[in-house]
């Protein structure tokens, strides 16, 4: 199948905009909780009354400080009820937000605030407002006229200094803002070259978040519905849920910290979450080097093994045999229901997006009893151009295009998207919209297919395909992505583009390496030493071995190098979403690179 076109099914009021669900439901149903914040280990709600009376009280301390409709304010900090309640605040104005990553540099966001022309800006911290304030010395001082700290009580101070003005002055700002207007400017996470703003409307993310909801009411219209947080509402994936779920008053809680998430999901007990794959493999992992060595750590193999077999069966035409089902049952007993218990013991759900999850992980977890449905989408498409839908899970797949959205596969592959989340442009930026929008179609820069069903595979992406001298075509993604699955495997980044072969570049993960040595009988060591450790070397041999079992012998990998240091966001390798910088990686490491190329060609290669 070469397209798939979905037709919308909802005719919405041009008149909607976020802030109106926001009133309807502080008006209508005051007293039902919207927002949950953690206190100490206590998860307290905050009523969708009291969040309508926040936001109001924030948007007249903004009116009163001259802000108005159209104006872009700059938000900066982690996941937090401030940083939503902020949000809200400004759209209710009328005016537009612009999300900065917790984690960015002066440069990077002083890019930020100057392209989009912010006239203020929040920050979670004194660290965050320094940043911005660094920013705003880089750019002489102009453009941003206030930065409002949350730890330093400035959303009290901006209420107290609007508390003159009543509730009708507040939502003047919003009541002619419908769906064509401006909802934000959301900036890529630069995998290469400068970040671009995706300018989005009200109408990308209601009219997406509408028809999203049809075909998950599953997950989202039932009661005792709740969500969980904790990836940066300055990512996409992230205000688009956060948009859901607040338009199906579905209560969200917030935790600010990824590595602090897995214990707020036990005691917060959502019954659906959302993530990127990264997570969901630490999730498993984690699991995994928790059983420790013996029984316990063959026990979860066994179990891990039942569970991906048994997923696996529920899309055959006859289903699981008796035997797997009594294996099942046993599994369910002795590890499953344990590790349900860990999730917080209602999590029935999770979507996952951002990057490809993997087969295995995907049949792991709905065999554990938690239903993945992954997705795909990108900062353009507001999020989710296609999901999963519980009627029909294909795992493996990204699902079909959501309502409203056509998919085309271009001739070399490219996936092309139009539809009801297909952002306005690029800001200050004509010549990167008309490279990425033509004759209405976004071309996604993935390379992917359609099957029989429409559902979509993605296997890569268009500027990351590998030539090798023999002229054949690699995609990273299917090595890599079953690589980082391995424990201590953080990173891998395929080369070979007009070499003789494919080799890896891999990093270890220095937080499951400690676990990991210790179930395999062996002393601490530093990754450094790790990286020439002849065990660690045989184990990442043997994950390689099996990426290897999934392409072509001219696709495999013949030669890897591990590195002593990782990718991250602090040595510019990682963006905010996750995403390996690959030009950068090829850049920075491109001694080792060479010298992997200048041996003979391993035994066996074409």
């Amino acid at each position: 199948m070469k397209q798939m076109d979905v037709p919308a099914a909802l005719d919405l009021d041009p008149a909607l905009s976020i802030s109106k669900y926001l009133v309807r439901h502080g008006t209508r149903t005051p007293r039902k909780p919207m927002f949950v914040r953690k206190m100490g280990e206590t998860w307290v709600d905050l009523s969708a009354g009291d969040v309508l009376a926040q936001v109001r009280g924030i948007a007249k301390g903004l009116l009163a400080h001259g802000y108005g409709k159209g104006d872009h304010i700059a938000i900066m900090g982690r996941t937090s009820i401030e940083w939503a309640v902020t949000d809200l605040a400004i759209w209710h104005i009328g005016a537009v937000p612009v999300p900065i990553y917790e984690t960015s540099s002066p440069a990077q966001a002083q890019w930020i605030l100057s392209d989009a022309g912010c006239v203020a800006a929040f920050a979670e911290s004194s660290g965050h407002a320094a940043v911005i304030e660094a920013a705003r010395a880089e750019d002489g001082g102009h453009g941003v006229r206030e930065v409002f700290r949350w730890d330093g009580g400035d959303l009290e101070t901006l209420t107290a200094d609007g508390s003159h003005l009543d509730d009708a002055a507040a939502d003047a700002g919003h009541r002619d803002v419908g769906l064509e207007d401006v909802a934000t400017i959301i900036y890529t996470s630069g995998t290469t070259g400068r970040p671009k703003g995706a300018v989005l409307t009200h109408g990308n993310f209601i009219r997406l978040a509408e028809e999203a909801v049809n075909k998950l009411e599953i997950v989202v219209r039932v009661p005792g519905a709740r969500t969980l947080l904790f990836i940066p509402l300055a990512h996409v994936f992230a205000r688009f849920i956060g948009v859901l779920m607040m338009m199906e008053s579905v209560p969200i809680g917030f935790s600010p910290d990824a590595k602090q998430a897995v214990s707020d999901i036990a005691t917060f007990k959502p019954t659906v979450l959302l993530s990127v794959p990264r997570v969901w493999e630490k999730v498993y992992t984690a699991a995994e080097l928790k059983q420790g060595k013996g029984v316990k750590r063959s026990l979860f193999r066994w179990a891990v093994r039942v569970a991906v077999t048994y997923s696996r069966a529920l899309d055959s035409a006859t289903g699981p045999d008796k035997k797997l089902l009594a294996q099942y049952r046993l599994a369910d007993r002795l590890v499953y229901s344990k590790i349900r218990a860990l999730m917080g013991g209602q999590l029935t759900w999770t979507i996952s997006g951002g990057a490809p999850l993997g087969e295995r992980l995907g049949h792991f977890y709905r065999g554990v009893g938690i239903n993945m449905l992954e997705g795909y989408g990108l900062t353009e498409t507001t999020a989710p151009t296609n999901v999963n839908i519980p009627v029909k899970v294909k795992i493996g797949t990204v699902g079909p295009p959501l309502p409203g959205t056509s998919l085309r596969i271009a001739d070399d592959g490219e996936i092309l998207a139009r539809g009801v989340g297909i952002f306005q442009g690029y800001h200050n930026n004509p010549e990167g919209t008309a490279e990425a929008l033509q004759d209405g179609w976004f071309h996604t820069g993935d390379i992917g297919s359609l099957d029989e069903d429409g559902y979509l595979t993605i296997t890569g992406r268009k500027k990351e395909i590998i030539v090798t001298a023999a002229g054949k075509n690699v995609a990273p993604a299917q090595l890599e992505d079953p690589l980082r699955s391995h424990p201590i495997i953080s990173q891998a980044v395929v080369v070979g583009d007009k070499r003789p072969f494919v080799a890896v570049l891999i990093t270890l993960d220095a937080e499951t390496l400690p676990k990991w040595l210790e179930t395999h009988n062996r002393q601490p060591m530093s990754v450094h030493d790790a990286a020439r450790d002849p065990l660690v070397r045989q184990h990442i041999q043997m994950a390689v071995d099996r990426a290897n079992r999934k392409v072509s012998h001219a696709e495999a990998i013949k030669e890897f190098r591990i590195l002593d240091d990782d990718f991250t966001m602090e040595n510019d390798l990682l963006t905010p979403s996750m995403k390996v910088k690959r030009h950068l990686v090829l850049q920075r490491y491109a001694d080792v690179i060479d010298e992997i190329y200048s041996h003979p060609k391993p035994a066996g290669t074409n």
